[in-house]
């Protein structure tokens, strides 16, 4: 693609945005998945100006810590599901994941099998850019810049919708489930440490497994006796409905990884949740020689509780599940009435739409047509943010949209994808 002009960003509010040219625009996208509690709240901002006049830094190296590290750790603990008792705070997902692989492998050297260090994760998941965890993730295009660490095995992702082919959703589900332990088997039970997911995959597309996807991979992890790590990165903090999507599959992690919601993008932060038994065992082994300059920095930490203070003081997760999630389904299931639209896909408020030319066979457009280029250019011309994936348009938009701004945001959509429609029939794609 050509190279453009930036669109310059210079005011939030809410749900919408403003850019330099005065067009006010419908942020589908929550920024990149994260601004759940919207934009413009005076609240964080307050609190991280009284944090910065009474502690705008210190460390959490070297048995030392501060009240809103604490606090928050507290308060995250509280959220978790099951024994999620523990927090090591990072500066981001990205950087709590390359935790969660220097955290596995101590925990297995710790219990005295040092050899226990593959991690398994899937193709097209997303679990960071940074080097630990581009490799954990699995988009080639990360790889090929710049290589991938030692130690990292991938499976297929549960996408029935382009690869499931002639096989029964649930069928598919399990198929893809059972990868993991047919990777377990040829890498041999004693070299695994861990397997790492999504409960939905994010950036590869808002990918939401079949039901049967998740139950098959607790049985497998719980049989082999591996540690299961749910990325929660995008999907905690309300976006499915729950707290965190561990809650909506049903999902029994060791560890969860957190960043974006939980200060709604408004500070850096992300961190692992750890259940008791891996922390046990990784304290029982002595100092555990890791952290960064920013873990738990105070005046992130602050905005991060104030953040969820806000989300419970204002019911922010029951109005996903009771209010905005029943409204924008029905809305957005209705978009398979469009010629281009070939299936919706929505949980909580976390969706995505797959672009075909054949509905009845699930085909794909070539890939340079560059057909959700194409459809995003119209929603931006349209002022709605929505993200292209290949052939796929997603969406997550902030938790606190209305009713009426999910009509705004239907209607862009649906305007967007017309005049996508319109130039792919002129240009004989369709």
């Amino acid at each position: 693609m050509p190279p453009r002009a930036p669109r310059v960003i210079t005011r939030g509010e809410g749900v919408w945005l403003t850019d330099s040219e005065g067009h006010r625009i419908i942020d589908g996208m929550a920024g990149l998945w994260c601004v759940n509690i919207g934009y413009g709240r005076k609240e964080l901002a307050q609190v991280a100006a009284r944090q910065m006049e009474e502690l705008a830094y210190y460390n959490t190296f070297f048995q030392t810590t501060h009240i809103p590290a604490i606090a928050l750790a507290a308060e995250i603990a509280k959220l978790a599901p099951g024994d999620l008792n523990h927090v090591f705070f990072a500066g981001s997902g990205s950087e709590a994941n390359d935790t969660n692989i220097r955290l596995v492998r101590r925990y297995w050297d710790v219990k005295g099998m040092p050899w226990r260090k593959t991690i398994i994760s899937r193709w097209n998941g997303y679990h960071g850019s940074t080097m630990g965890g581009g490799s954990l993730g699995g988009m080639k295009p990360i790889h090929a810049h710049g290589g991938k660490i030692d130690g990292i095995e991938h499976i297929d992702q549960p996408y029935w919708w382009g690869e499931g082919g002639e096989m029964s959703e649930d069928d598919f589900g399990l198929a893809r489930a059972r990868q993991l332990e047919e990777k377990i088997l040829e890498l041999g039970p004693h070299n695994v440490a861990a397997f790492i997911g999504e409960p939905i995959q994010g950036a590869g597309g808002v990918i939401i497994p079949p039901k049967t996807y998740w139950p098959e991979i607790q049985r497998i992890c719980d049989q082999y006796g591996i540690l299961l790590i749910a990325d929660e990165v995008i999907t905690g903090f309300g976006r499915t409905g729950n707290w965190f999507g561990s809650q909506t599959f049903g999902i029994k992690p060791h560890i969860m990884t957190i960043a974006k919601g939980l200060s709604s993008g408004y500070q850096p932060i992300g961190g692992s949740i750890v259940c008791d038994e891996v922390a046990e065992v990784v304290g029982g082994g002595g100092e555990f020689f890791h952290g960064y300059t920013y873990s738990g920095h105070p005046v992130a930490a602050a905005v991060a509780l104030e953040n969820l203070r806000i989300m419970q003081d204002e019911h922010i997760v029951d109005h996903v599940r009771d209010v905005a999630h029943p409204y924008l389904k029905a809305r957005w299931d209705a978009l398979t009435d469009h010629p281009l639209v070939g299936e919706a896909k929505l949980v909580g408020l976390m969706g995505s739409i797959a672009l075909t030319p054949n509905k009845a066979t699930r085909a794909k457009f070539p890939d340079d047509a560059n057909v959700g280029y194409r459809c995003r250019e119209r929603c931006f011309a349209n002022d709605l943010i929505m993200r292209a994936v290949g052939d796929r348009m997603i969406i997550a938009p902030p938790l606190v949209i209305t009713t009426a701004e999910i009509d705004i945001l239907i209607d862009r959509a649906k305007k967007s994808l017309d005049e996508c429609w319109q130039g792919l029939k002129a240009d004989g794609l369709v």
